[in-house]
């Protein structure tokens, strides 16, 4: 089954979501029927707002102070957000839990089914707190694996269940010729038990071509998307690749296709309209590669964007032997294609906020009423400054608040700051 439900329209009495929060100060993991009300909140267009969340919904946005008091019902809960820019939750569209956090093991990874929950645990968690609300994590099926990566990484997102969305992509070796027919079998298996993606690396199977008809064909019986693994620096096979994709439909991602970005120009753009013309999305990885591709390098996002290709950025690996400084951060994610490829700050974000909502099959989200209470707000009062210093955040999911990160930064006394007037978060005397 697809990652979600297709998209509502904008209603404030659509379909409810979990509830608000209790308490006054908003606290992750509080619950309670009341709404909770997010005051003076900065947007991206400069106006200072109230928003009043209700039923797993953004119920009302109005000035400042306007909600305080107003609508059917009073708030049960208030976050203070003066000093705080608001925004679409991001997503992470390209994460690997069953790897995740084993780069300090200095050996090969652990597939315990043990040690695989409490990691892939985690490691959701930490990209919950940088924000990712919903996450799609691709785990290796089959071979010495068998199912019990999967088993465990569900286990892990059953736990999850209130806090983030954790959906799994099941990823076989190989699926063609005599060797293939076991992970075949896998597969089905893998998806019948709970895996809501197909996957894999044709780039390792004999016959590429023959993979991805296998995995469309495994997604065709079952109504999954399909999220694949290649570097595509060979022009002319990924190119057979994106034409048997096309065939399905919207649901298909190739990722994290690096090798574009090294091709000549016009080859890049032949490929680029080729995807764009079959709906396939690029996840593109500017933090690191994984473990699923040899190379490394990030797709040329401008070039994919003004051709009309979809483009979603993910973090691949976080801190296993692929990427042992992976962050899994989607503002990183942003910052370095705004700060390394040339995006405006608004189509860095898109990549890990809209773009990367829509590949996932996930609903719109923006700050207005009647949308999905997926929000994160950052410390900072434009958006080219919170992804620079997004050090402070706070996180709503399902319109409560299920994640908070305060820094702080303290100097010692200054008599120059003193009298330039210069802003200090800390107040104490440094020892």
């Amino acid at each position: 089954m697809p990652d979600s439900q297709p998209q509502p329209s904008p209603s404030p009495s659509g379909p409810s979501g979990s509830s608000g929060s209790s308490g006054s100060s908003g606290s992750p993991g509080s619950a309670d029927p009341a709404a909770l009300l997010l005051c003076g909140a900065r947007l991206t267009d400069g106006r200072t707002v109230d928003v009043r969340l209700d039923g797993g919904r953004i119920e009302a946005v109005g000035t400042a102070g306007s909600l305080a008091t107003g609508g059917t019902h009073a708030c049960g809960s208030r976050v203070d957000l003066n000093g705080y820019l608001l925004l679409p939750a991001p997503v992470e569209p390209h994460a690997h839990s069953d790897t995740a956090l084993s780069a300090e093991g200095g050996g090969p990874v652990s597939y315990d089914a043990e040690d695989v929950q409490r990691r892939a645990t985690e490691a959701a968690l930490l990209q919950l707190g940088h924000g990712a609300t919903t996450q799609r994590a691709h785990v290796r099926v089959g071979d010495v694996q068998g199912l019990g990566a999967l088993t465990a990484v569900l286990r892990a997102r059953r736990a999850l269940r209130g806090l983030a969305e954790l959906t799994t992509v099941a990823m076989p070796r190989l699926l063609t010729g005599v060797a293939g027919a076991d992970g075949l079998a896998v597969l089905r298996d893998a998806v019948k038990m709970g895996a809501s993606v197909v996957g894999g690396c044709p780039d390792l199977d004999p016959d590429p071509t023959g993979y991805v008809e296998a995995v469309l064909q495994v997604a065709s019986e079952h109504g999954c998307p399909v999220d694949l693994h290649t570097d595509a620096m060979e022009p002319a096979r990924f190119a057979r690749l994106v034409a048997v994709a096309g065939g399905m439909g919207a649901g298909v991602a190739f990722g994290p296709c690096g090798g574009l970005g090294r091709l000549p120009v016009e080859v890049v753009q032949r490929t680029a309209d080729q995807l764009a013309a079959a709906d396939v999305t690029v996840m593109c990885l500017p933090q690191g590669g994984c473990g699923a591709v040899d190379r490394r390098g990030t797709a040329p996002v401008r070039l994919l964007r003004a051709a009309g290709v979809r483009v979603a950025a993910g973090s691949g690996a976080l801190r296993d032997m692929s990427n042992p400084v992976g962050r899994a951060d989607p503002l990183e994610a942003a910052y370095l294609l705004a700060s390394r490829h040339g995006l405006r700050p608004e189509d860095a974000y898109d990549t890990v906020s809209s773009s990367a909502r829509a590949a996932l099959g996930l609903p719109e989200v923006r700050v207005e009423a009647g949308f999905p209470a997926e929000l994160l707000a950052v410390r900072g009062e434009r958006l080219a400054g919170a992804l620079s210093l997004a050090y402070s955040r706070i996180v709503v999911h399902k319109g409560r608040v299920v994640a908070r990160t305060s820094a702080v930064r303290e100097y010692c006394t200054s008599a120059a700051g003193a009298e330039l007037g210069l802003p200090r978060q800390g107040r104490g005397e440094l020892s």
